[in-house]
Parts: structure tokens; C-alpha cells; sequence
């Protein structure tokens, strides 16, 4: 039985404005014993003769999310690494029924863990870097193919396969995905045999791209140049946030349809929150992240370009080949026009709306040279003001900001590491790529031991290393720290 949310209406809100089930994403996650209209008939009846306790409502009616590995108990005496490898299988979803709000899948896969019970898109990449280093190429493989069945199937990837994530998806890894699955396996056809895949991917993204100005998320500047934002299709509160939503609009001077697009938004962006999309740093209710060109987003896009272009080489297809290749080429020219800083020596995100720089200094400013788009002037400063102003005792902080905000300082996060690290081993920079490697290591470490968890996230101006802040609390398990880990540790400097 689906759960179709809009469907639900006042029940939906009343349980998700009371906190009844205690964390916003469970009720979106239940799974309706009976239609909902025999539901809601007989939660109208109830309320309206004031004999209804919600929460025993909801549990008569409703199939709770199951937590699959809450009874998953660490060994102290494993190492780091032991306990990543044993924990992979309790990670692992079999192929899915549908049912609930859950997008059914055809292959095996993993999730973060945690509150986190689904595939999430961008974090499945740094999941599989892991994967390679534990030689489960498999699954890496099964992965892949979800997310080819997806593509095909909605025509994008989603945030994760929930129904409520419709309308959005994640930063798009899937380029790199085929790619580390190519590498895995030796195998040059693996490239070929995504690429309807990945053009569909690329057109998902680049829709609106024939307009003058901005539509949907495509950008085109007054010079020509066309680049992208982060967007949602929808501008209503998120389920699995309806409370934190509602209550941030009433606080925000927004339109609440424009602030739920932009919190939206920032969901697409992966760093959800961060006062890298706020206009006032320190006010959670200026978010504007819809009016933001995102220069890790074109930096992806840019791969995702040279990706099709690549096969269509191995295709021999030539004009396709020159086609993409140019495209990329002239990404690559506007991001360097429009995101590098050569005054403050780094790349920032661009208010196209206001046209300038965000003055925000934030770790995407390294998405340059993991993609080799920087020159080395550009690098070396980049590296400079990443030892300077971002190197802390557990690795790299986000941003330079303390708000409370999860993708704020103090917190530090896999994915940003992988990307800074090897960003700078691309331009010789070994020490400093060491430096970020061991601090990040240790602080792993460090909370494993004190903890037996493996974290979202980790508090890396700290030296006891344990994160807080955000809609939720710290999870553990956790996906992409632990494919991080793994990767770093096996990786030759």
C-alpha cells in the first residue's frame, strides 16, 4: 500500500506539528496497513467525537519503519577497518516491494544508516569508495544499476527513493560512479553501456537551458554564459521536515512558498543547512539558495560533460565527441570567470541575482581541483588558504561559520575531505593532502574508540572529535565515512 502524504492532509499535519512519532521522517517512512481512506474516515470520526489518542491511532494503522541494525552491537576489540567491513551487511537492503513512500529498487544496496533507511544519491559514491577497497564490486555494480534503473524509470535521480524526494535530486555523481565501476572492472564498455543514462541525466539537469535567464536550474548570465543552481520542483514544506519548516516561516520574512523552495533547494545541494545559502550568515530565514550558482554543482556538470564526451569517443562518434567536449570547455571558462577570487586567492559560490561573489568561504571552493579545473597558480593558493583558515585537529572544517548549522563550522563531513584530499594530491600538494588524511583518520579513530560508531559527521575543531547541530541528531553507521575511511587509508599518498 502506498503512502501518498497530500492524500493524508490534516492527519499528516497534526502528527507532524505534535512531534507525535519524535522525529519528523518517521511518519513519511510508515507504511499504511489499509487505504487511506478508510484511514482518514476513521480519524475524522475519532477527532470529531474527541476520543482519539493520535499516537495509538498511528500505530494501529500504520506499519512503523523497521530499524534494521538498532540491535547491531560493535566489537571494542575489531579495528576501524574490521568493524566498516563487518558492518557492510548491515547496511545492505535486498531488492524492495513496493510499499509506503519507499521507491522500490531492483538490486541490493546500501543506506547511511541510521534515521537514514533509503538510498541517498550523492552519498552512495563515497559509500563505493569503500566498497572498492573492500573488493565489492558487486555491489558497487548493483548500485550503479539502481541508479541507471531510476534515471530510466523517473527520468533523474532522486535525493533517495522516497516518493516525498521527488522533484529533486543530489549533486550528480553519477559520472563518477560509472566511472569508478569502469575502473573496478577493467572494462571500457562499462562506459559506453551508461550512456543513455547518462545523457538523460545531463538533460534532466540542463532543462530550461534554451531560455534567456534563469528556469529551473539552468542559469544564463548576460555575457551567454550558462551554468547552474540547485532547485526543486516543489515549493511546499518537506515531510520529512514539515514542523522545523512551518516553524522557520514563521520567523523568515520570506514568502513561505519561496522559503520552501530554497530550503528545498539547499536538500538538492546535499548541505542541508549550511549559512552558505543565507544572505545574512547568522539568519537561518534569508535563505536564498535558488538565487546561487553552486560551483560545485558546475564542477560536477563539467564532468558529467567530459564523461559523455569520453564515450562518445570510445563511439568513435565525432561531432558528439566535439560537441560535449566544447560545452565542457566553456563550463570550465565561466566557473573560472565567475567563481575564482583572485583577491581572497580562492572560488566561491556566485549570487547571480545580485551579480556577485558569495563571500562565504566553504569547502566547495575545493571541487576545482578535484575536477583539475584550476590552473596551478589557482591551486596553490587554494591549498594556502585551505591550511590556513581550514586545517583543524580532526581534518577540515565545512565553512568558517559557527551557526548551529550541520554544514557549518565546527562540523566536518566525509565527502569534503575525499574531495579536498584528493583535489590537492592532483596538484602535488602530498603534505598538506597528508596532513588533512591523518588528521581525519584520527579523529575516526578517536570516536570509534570512545564510542564503537562510525558517525555522519565529526566536530573537527574539537580533539574529542564528536559533532552536533542540525534538524537531527549525529547518526551513526554511517555510509559515506565509512567508504571514506577505507579509501584514505589504502590510498598511496
Amino acid at each position: 500500500m502506498d503512502l501518498q502524504i497530500h492524500e493524508l492532509g490534516e492527519l499528516f499535519e497534526e502528527v507532524q506539528l505534535q512531534n507525535i512519532l519524535g522525529d519528523g521522517k518517521t511518519f513519511p517512512d510508515c507504511v499504511p496497513k489499509k487505504s487511506l481512506e478508510e484511514i482518514n474516515s476513521e480519524y475524522l470520526h475519532h477527532k470529531k467525537n474527541a476520543s482519539l489518542d493520535l499516537k495509538k491511532f498511528i500505530e494501529a494503522n500504520f506499519n512503523l519503519p523497521k530499524a534494521y541494525s538498532s540491535d547491531y552491537k560493535s566489537d571494542p576489540t575489531k579495528s576501524a577497518e574490521e568493524h566498516i567491513k563487518n558492518l557492510w551487511h548491515a547496511l545492505t537492503r535486498q531488492p524492495d516491494e513496493s510499499g509506503g513512500s519507499l521507491i522500490p529498487l531492483p538490486f541490493p544496496y546500501i543506506v547511511p544508516g541510521g534515521r537514514f533507511r533509503e538510498i541517498y544519491y550523492w552519498d552512495s559514491y563515497f559509500t563505493m569508495l569503500g566498497l572498492q577497497a573492500s573488493g565489492r564490486i558487486d555491489l558497487i555494480e548493483n548500485m550503479v544499476d539502481n541508479f541507471d534503473y531510476l534515471i530510466q524509470k523517473i527520468g533523474y535521480i532522486p535525493n533517495g527513493n522516497r516518493t516525498y524526494f521527488l522533484g529533486r535530486s543530489q549533486p550528480p555523481f553519477f559520472s563518477l560512479m560509472v566511472s569508478l565501476l569502469q575502473e573496478s572492472k577493467k572494462d571500457l564498455n562499462v562506459l559506453t553501456k551508461y550512456l543513455p543514462s547518462l545523457e538523460q541525466e545531463y538533460q534532466f539537469w540542463m532543462s530550461g537551458s534554451e531560455t534567456t535567464s534563469a528556469k529551473n536550474r539552468v542559469i544564463r548570465l548576460s555575457d551567454g554564459s550558462i551554468l547552474n543552481r540547485y532547485w526543486d520542483e516543489n515549493d511546499t514544506p518537506r515531510p520529512e521536515a514539515y514542523k522545523e519548516d512551518i516553524e522557520l516561516s514563521h520567523q523568515s520574512k520570506q514568502k513561505p512558498s519561496e522559503l520552501f523552495q530554497n530550503l528545498r533547494a539547499a536538500a538538492e545541494s546535499g548541505w542541508d543547512f549550511s549559512s552558505r545559502w543565507f544572505e545574512d550568515v547568522n539568519s537561518f530565514g534569508t535563505i536564498h539558495t535558488t538565487e546561487i550558482i553552486a560551483v560545485d554543482l558546475n564542477c560536477l556538470l563539467y564532468q558529467l560533460e567530459i564523461t559523455i564526451s569520453n564515450c562518445y569517443e570510445l563511439l568513435k562518434d565525432t561531432i558528439q565527441t566535439k560537441k560535449y567536449l566544447q560545452v565542457a570547455k566553456q563550463r570550465k571558462a565561466s566557473i573560472l570567470k565567475y567563481c575564482w577570487n583572485e583577491e581572497k586567492k580562492f572560488f566561491f559560490d556566485y549570487d547571480f541575482v545580485r551579480g556577485k561573489q558569495k563571500e562565504h568561504f566553504t569547502l566547495a571552493g575545493a571541487f576545482p581541483l578535484f575536477f583539475k579545473i584550476a590552473n596551478e597558480h589557482q591551486a596553490q593558493e587554494v591549498a594556502q588558504t585551505i591550511q590556513l583558515k581550514f586545517l583543524k585537529f580532526g581534518g577540515l572544517t565545512t565553512t568558517l561559520s559557527a551557526t548551529r548549522q550541520q554544514w557549518d563550522a565546527p562540523n566536518g563531513w566525509a565527502p569534503l575531505q575525499w574531495i579536498s584530499y584528493k583535489g590537492l594530491l592532483n596538484y602535488q600538494h602530498r603534505d598538506l593532502a597528508e596532513q588533512i588524511k591523518s588528521n581525519w583518520l584520527t579523529a575516526n579513530q578517536k570516536v570509534y574508540a570512545n564510542t564503537g560508531k562510525m558517525t555522519e559527521k565529526y566536530d573537527v575543531w574539537s580533539e574529542h572529535g564528536e559533532a552536533s547541530g542540525g534538524e537531527y541528531p549525529n547518526q551513526d553507521g554511517f555510509g559515506w565515512t565509512n567508504g571514506v575511511y577505507l579509501a584514505m587509508l589504502h590510498h598511496p599518498d
